[in-house]
């Protein structure tokens, strides 16, 4: 259980059945009346975000949450294929249970999967990752100076605004996050 008072950026707690995560909280206390607790959560299902208010006192369930580490290791269609690296188990999941980000999924890259009373409703990818550039449109000289973006196709197949100069064949840093293009990585 989980009280009002124990409330912090980034505590889980249960809420109608359905887990969340405290994105910001405020207690107030005013003149008259009982204290209270001004929240925004974040559905750690379908990351909506909802602001509620609570009594301060109330308590609530803890979520069933784990995270566990595992490994990518190849896709058929919208299933994807992982293995834990702790006990070596091999898991399928289909891409809406992972979230958004399953176009950045290279074979081998090690990822946290959030499960929910044991189903997968999130995965983490690495803060960067390094990805070649397949497709893309030829820089023509003399636009770097303008410091302008194109688009760029990935091996994974998603899409990054890269910088004019960037031509196919090239690795590229990409924080998984903002899904930005970092830097190119030297050979």
């Amino acid at each position: 259980m989980i009280s009002t008072a124990e409330f912090r950026n980034g505590a889980r707690m249960e809420l109608e059945g359905t887990p969340y995560y405290i994105v910001e909280f405020q207690h107030v206390k005013p003149g008259k009346g009982g204290a209270f607790v001004r929240t925004k959560l974040k559905n750690l299902k379908t990351g909506q975000v909802l602001e509620k208010t609570f009594r301060s006192g109330e308590k609530f369930d803890e979520p069933d949450l784990e995270e566990c580490e595992m490994q990518f290791l190849y896709s058929a269609g919208d299933a994807y294929t992982f293995m834990d690296t702790s006990s070596y188990e091999q898991f399928t999941y289909q891409k809406d249970q992972l979230g958004d980000d399953t176009d950045l999924l290279k074979e081998n890259t090690t990822v946290e999967i959030l499960l929910y009373e044991g189903n997968p409703i999130s995965m983490i990818l690495p803060t960067f990752m390094e990805l070649e550039v397949v497709e893309t449109d030829p820089g023509v000289r003399g636009d770097t100076a303008s410091g302008g973006t194109k688009p760029a196709m990935v091996e994974t197949g998603a899409t990054i605004k890269v910088p004019l100069y960037l031509e196919t064949g090239e690795v590229i840093k990409v924080a998984t996050r903002t899904r930005e293009y970092v830097e190119r990585v030297r050979a």
